[in-house]
Protein backbone atom coordinates (compact mmCIF):
# COMPACT_ATOMS: atom_id res chain seq x y z
CA UNK A 1 0.00 0.00 0.00
CA UNK A 2 2.92 2.38 0.64
CA UNK A 3 3.96 1.95 -2.99
CA UNK A 4 0.51 3.04 -4.15
CA UNK A 5 0.48 6.05 -1.82
CA UNK A 6 3.93 7.09 -3.00
CA UNK A 7 2.55 7.51 -6.52
CA UNK A 8 0.23 10.34 -5.44
CA UNK A 9 1.35 13.78 -6.59
CA UNK A 10 1.60 16.15 -3.61
CA UNK A 11 0.69 19.11 -5.85
CA UNK A 12 -2.84 17.71 -6.18
CA UNK A 13 -3.50 16.80 -2.53
CA UNK A 14 -5.49 19.99 -2.00
CA UNK A 15 -9.15 19.77 -3.00
CA UNK A 16 -8.88 23.22 -4.60
CA UNK A 17 -5.91 22.20 -6.78
CA UNK A 18 -7.60 18.95 -7.72
CA UNK A 19 -10.67 20.94 -8.77
CA UNK A 20 -8.65 23.55 -10.67
CA UNK A 21 -6.83 20.90 -12.67
CA UNK A 22 -10.06 19.00 -13.30
CA UNK A 23 -11.60 22.13 -14.84
CA UNK A 24 -8.49 22.89 -16.89
CA UNK A 25 -8.27 19.33 -18.20
CA UNK A 26 -11.66 19.64 -19.89
CA UNK A 27 -11.39 23.30 -20.95
CA UNK A 28 -8.59 24.75 -23.05
CA UNK A 29 -8.55 27.92 -20.96
CA UNK A 30 -10.49 29.46 -18.10
CA UNK A 31 -10.45 32.99 -16.79
CA UNK A 32 -9.66 33.74 -13.17
CA UNK A 33 -13.22 34.97 -12.59
CA UNK A 34 -14.77 31.89 -14.21
CA UNK A 35 -12.63 29.60 -12.03
CA UNK A 36 -13.49 31.62 -8.93
CA UNK A 37 -17.22 31.43 -9.62
CA UNK A 38 -17.21 27.78 -10.67
CA UNK A 39 -15.16 26.58 -7.70
CA UNK A 40 -16.56 28.96 -5.09
CA UNK A 41 -13.13 30.15 -3.94
CA UNK A 42 -12.06 33.58 -2.73
CA UNK A 43 -9.67 35.68 -4.81
CA UNK A 44 -6.79 35.06 -2.42
CA UNK A 45 -7.39 31.35 -2.04
CA UNK A 46 -7.66 30.78 -5.79
CA UNK A 47 -4.62 32.95 -6.52
CA UNK A 48 -2.53 31.01 -3.99
CA UNK A 49 -3.44 27.63 -5.46
CA UNK A 50 -2.97 28.82 -9.04
CA UNK A 51 0.45 30.23 -8.17
CA UNK A 52 1.51 26.91 -6.65
CA UNK A 53 0.38 25.04 -9.77
CA UNK A 54 2.14 27.59 -11.97
CA UNK A 55 5.38 27.24 -9.98
CA UNK A 56 5.14 23.46 -10.41
CA UNK A 57 4.91 23.99 -14.18
CA UNK A 58 1.40 22.51 -14.33
CA UNK A 59 -0.52 25.67 -15.23
CA UNK A 60 0.27 28.43 -17.73
CA UNK A 61 -0.93 32.01 -17.23
CA UNK A 62 -1.81 34.50 -19.95
CA UNK A 63 -2.54 38.13 -19.08
CA UNK A 64 -4.14 40.46 -21.58
CA UNK A 65 -6.54 43.36 -21.81
CA UNK A 66 -10.02 43.15 -23.26
CA UNK A 67 -10.93 46.71 -23.96
CA UNK A 68 -9.57 48.46 -20.90
CA UNK A 69 -10.12 45.58 -18.51
CA UNK A 70 -7.39 43.13 -17.55
CA UNK A 71 -8.17 39.49 -18.25
CA UNK A 72 -6.11 36.62 -16.87
CA UNK A 73 -6.62 33.14 -18.25
CA UNK A 74 -5.17 29.81 -17.20
CA UNK A 75 -4.54 26.56 -19.02
CA UNK A 76 -3.01 23.22 -18.13
CA UNK A 77 0.48 22.71 -19.55
CA UNK A 78 1.51 19.47 -21.25
CA UNK A 79 3.47 18.47 -18.14
CA UNK A 80 0.47 19.42 -15.99
CA UNK A 81 -1.83 17.24 -18.06
CA UNK A 82 0.58 14.33 -17.81
CA UNK A 83 1.13 14.75 -14.05
CA UNK A 84 -2.60 15.04 -13.40
CA UNK A 85 -3.37 11.95 -15.49
CA UNK A 86 -0.70 10.01 -13.61
CA UNK A 87 -2.16 11.21 -10.31
CA UNK A 88 -5.66 10.08 -11.33
CA UNK A 89 -4.28 6.70 -12.41
CA UNK A 90 -2.55 6.35 -9.03
CA UNK A 91 -5.83 7.17 -7.26
CA UNK A 92 -7.65 4.60 -9.37
CA UNK A 93 -5.01 1.94 -8.65
CA UNK A 94 -5.21 2.71 -4.95
CA UNK A 95 -9.02 2.39 -4.91
CA UNK A 96 -8.93 -0.89 -6.84
CA UNK A 97 -6.33 -2.41 -4.53
CA UNK A 98 -7.66 -1.37 -1.11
Amino acid sequence: MKDLLAQFNKAFESKARLNIMSVLMVNDTQSFNALKELLGLTDGNLATHLRALEESGYVAVQKQFIGRKPNTTYSATASGRQAFSEHLNALEDFIKNV
